[in-house]
């Protein structure tokens, strides 16, 4: 009987090859990008974690006043909406893009346009 030639076994990547990628992710993102979109980021983290806890709040605990939960979650829905057309109006990389728009005019619009929003937020707040 002739012998059959097997595979060798599969090696198991170790665990910090599989941590590797998100690493130089990381480094990356961290060498490259300018303070001002970093602080934007960062914005927008906090702004899903908030809308994250809002929204588990109001599955877990209660939504009493339905209205303040609408109005709290669209309030970071759409701050976190201005905060991404803001981060991509001062990226230099859309620089092509927003050829028109200035980052200081970017800013303007952000800021004008969260105002707009958080008055509408607290007139359906009643």
């Amino acid at each position: 009987m002739p012998a059959t030639k097997t595979a060798p076994p599969a090696k198991q990547a170790a665990p910090h090859a599989q941590a590797h990628p998100l690493l130089s992710l990381w480094n990356a993102y961290y060498e490259s990008t300018s303070t001002r979109l970093k602080t934007i980021d960062a914005f927008l983290v906090f702004l899903v974690l908030s809308g994250v806890i809002q929204f588990l709040y109001c599955i877990l605990v209660s939504n009493f006043p339905f209205n303040a939960f609408l109005a709290g979650f669209a309030s970071c829905v759409g701050q976190f909406v201005l905060a991404a057309s803001l981060r991509a109006q001062v990226n230099p990389a859309n620089r092509s893009e927003f050829k028109e728009v200035s980052p200081e005019r970017a800013f303007a619009d952000f800021a004008l346009g969260s105002i707009v929003l958080h008055f509408f937020v607290y007139n359906f707040l009643g």
